[in-house]
């Protein structure tokens, strides 16, 4: 395995990160207990998780994902090994089982940090993230940020900086971060955070061979204010593993079992995706390990947060930090990326 160093700390973390939102949904607790297992062995020492998972959220299945880690502390007593990231769900349809008000209000954060500590069995979180701006902003499928005269929102990230002090001086969590958030989002937080607030030392945004869109604002602000980008949906809904080449959808794969999910599904990511398959082939290569180590190597990014269902399809995203693309490779994927760029923003 290959690590590296949260920005802003001395946590040391894999390079590979296992996303657990598949716990308590498409994976049950030994399931899920088994591939922790099996990551911790091959060096993996970063889980991520989050207050709404599984996915996709509804409230009967809210919080099963922090419980199975948190049985698997208990069972495994490697709580104190592993750095253990979590996140406050922001308001959303998708999210408005979890409580009355989903602002990032103190009491409302307060609620959330002690819940998610129950459902984990530890009495801290490493790394504790917004999961969604509070705001009305472009996210998921929307390039461009359009202005609603009718938001009635007002900055409050200096009183959600000032919570989160609260919470780490009591020893709850450690370091924050924020996860897909636009550049303007992220800066107005790190300028804040040079009046004596805590720093979001992270940022945890979807980014594949298939969605660069990070790129654009995003990873300069990384570079150049120590940030580190904890890359989620490198596979792109396993899109970028091939298995729904040629109009195939496998028994039990998310999009058979979640047809709604189509953010990587359309003609031009099809395309791509073909594109990308033949650079890997080429190379000796499967499109998942193209795919991955593609991500996992660009200089803006800390970890690369990967999820699986079945443990060969874990195996074999652990074992691609061990490949690092050529600049041959490099070239003819940004060939691609010219000719068909970010299909799925």
């Amino acid at each position: 395995m290959r690590y590296s160093i949260l920005p802003n700390s001395d946590i040391k973390v894999s390079k590979i990160c296992l996303g657990t939102m598949t716990f308590g949904k498409q994976n049950s607790e030994a399931e899920g207990h088994f591939q922790m297992d099996y990551a911790f062995e091959k060096g993996v020492n970063f889980f991520d998780t989050a207050e709404l998972y599984p996915v996709p959220a509804c409230e009967k299945t809210q919080g099963e994902t922090e419980k199975i880690i948190g049985t698997w502390f208990k069972k495994s007593r490697k709580r104190d090994k592993v750095i253990l990231a979590s996140k406050v769900a922001g308001p959303g349809s998708y999210t408005s089982h979890i409580r009355d008000n989903l602002s990032f209000k103190k009491e409302h954060i307060n609620e959330a940090v002690n819940k998610s500590l129950s459902r984990l069995q530890t009495d801290y979180i490493d790394l504790y993230q917004l999961h969604w701006p509070e705001r009305k902003t472009n996210t998921f499928g929307e390039r461009g940020f359009k202005y609603d005269i009718n938001d009635k929102w007002q900055e409050n990230f200096e009183e959600v900086l000032l919570s989160l002090k609260e919470l780490i001086s009591c020893g709850k969590i450690r370091k924050i971060g924020l996860s897909n958030e636009n550049p303007w989002g992220l800066m107005r937080f790190l300028e804040l955070s040079k009046q004596n607030l805590p720093k979001m030392i992270t940022i945890q945004n979807p980014y594949s061979l298939l969605n660069r869109i990070f790129e654009v604002g995003n990873s300069e602000i990384c570079i150049r204010e120590k940030v580190g980008l904890l890359a989620y949906s490198p596979l792109a809904f396993g899109v970028l593993s091939g298995k729904y080449r040629k109009n195939k959808l496998p028994k039990n794969s998310r999009l058979e079992l979640f047809p709604n999910f189509k953010r990587y599904s359309s003609n031009n990511a099809t395309k791509a995706t073909e594109r990308y398959y033949e650079i890997a082939l080429q190379n000796n290569m499967s499109l998942t390990e193209l795919s991955l180590a593609y991500v996992t190597d660009r200089p803006f990014v800390t970890s690369n947060i990967i999820g699986a269902t079945k443990m060969e399809q874990l195996k074999e995203n652990i074992n691609s930090v061990k490949i690092s693309l050529n600049k041959e490779v490099i070239k003819e994927i940004e060939k691609v990326q010219n000719l068909i760029p970010d299909p799925s923003p």
